[in-house]
Order: structure tokens, then C-alpha cells, then sequence
């Protein structure tokens, strides 16, 4: 079985507020020419989640990434 990663790990290795990071995910989920991958593993109304090691998480790490926290 594929290993999954949550939002919830995610904000806790970058250290940033979940609410913040949920905000930048559905803006960029929402510029599918920018983020074509984060945009096909969104599912609505099911938890952010991704395969470890996919281009999706990759996106959504670079997407959550930006401007957080040291």
C-alpha cells in the first residue's frame, strides 16, 4: 500500500497554521495551468491528502511552502 501524507504533516514539518495552509491549497488548486497535478488529486470534500513522494505533494509543498514560517 502507497504511503499517504496529510496536511496535518505537512503544516507540522513546515510550521505553519492548517487554516492558512488550506487557504493557499485551494487557491492553487484552482490555477490548474499552474498546478496541473495538485488539481487532479484534489477530491471535494475529502481530507487533503497525498502519496508520499508524488508530483501532488511536491506541488502542495511547494504551494504551502512559500512565506512560512522559520
Amino acid at each position: 500500500m502507497s504511503d499517504i501524507i496529510t496536511l496535518k504533516t505537512l503544516c507540522e514539518e513546515l510550521k505553519i497554521d492548517p487554516r492558512e495552509a488550506r487557504e493557499k491549497l485551494r487557491a492553487a488548486v484552482g490555477d490548474a495551468k499552474a498546478n496541473p497535478e495538485l488539481a487532479k488529486a484534489r477530491k471535494p470534500r475529502s481530507p487533503w491528502q497525498w502519496v508520499k513522494g508524488s508530483t501532488a505533494e511536491k506541488e502542495a509543498r511547494r504551494t504551502i511552502g512559500d512565506n512560512a514560517k522559520p
